[in-house]
């Protein structure tokens, strides 16, 4: 895939373990995941009736400002209840959401990068949270408040 400015991250991951400390609700696995190219780790709420894994599997992750297949961002009126996501939904017009299994909006809600070059953005997809942490230069286009496409596809 080349690059688009609407991509924030992507990379290859893989399960090194899943609900390590316990299951906390039925529905809900915790992934705890490496990845492959940009040595990123990577814990990540996920719902499991809806997109089962297992430890070992391996799956491809990419963050996006929109769902656009051009560098185009979001509606200037999203968020605001005028347009939303629903609206790539349609099933008039493709959107990078047809190339993955498993799709979530989110917003960043928090950046800590008080441990130099190694930063941590934590993002909240409606009470499922991931943290992805790693190396400053694949991180640094994420602000917290901003709102993020999460999609995944296993391989």
């Amino acid at each position: 895939m080349e690059k688009r400015d609407n991509i924030l991250f992507s990379d290859t991951f893989d399960i090194k373990d899943i609900d390590k400390d316990g299951k906390k609700f039925d529905r809900v696995s915790r992934v705890d995941a490496r990845s492959q190219t940009h040595d990123m780790s990577l814990i990540l709420d996920i719902n499991s009736e809806l997109y089962p894994l297992d430890a070992g599997d391996k799956f491809k992750l990419t963050l996006a400002s929109s769902l656009s297949l051009t560098d185009a961002k979001e509606p200037a009126a999203f968020g605001k209840g005028e347009a939303n996501w629903r609206a790539y939904v349609s099933g008039e017009e493709r959107s990078l959401a047809d190339d993955y299994q498993y799709v979530m909006f989110g917003r960043v809600y928090r950046y800590d990068d008080a441990s130099g070059s190694k930063v941590s953005a934590f993002i909240s997809f409606g009470g499922l949270l991931a943290c992805l942490e790693g190396d400053i230069r694949h991180l640094q286009s994420f602000v917290v408040g901003d709102t993020l496409y999460l999609l995944m596809k296993t391989i």
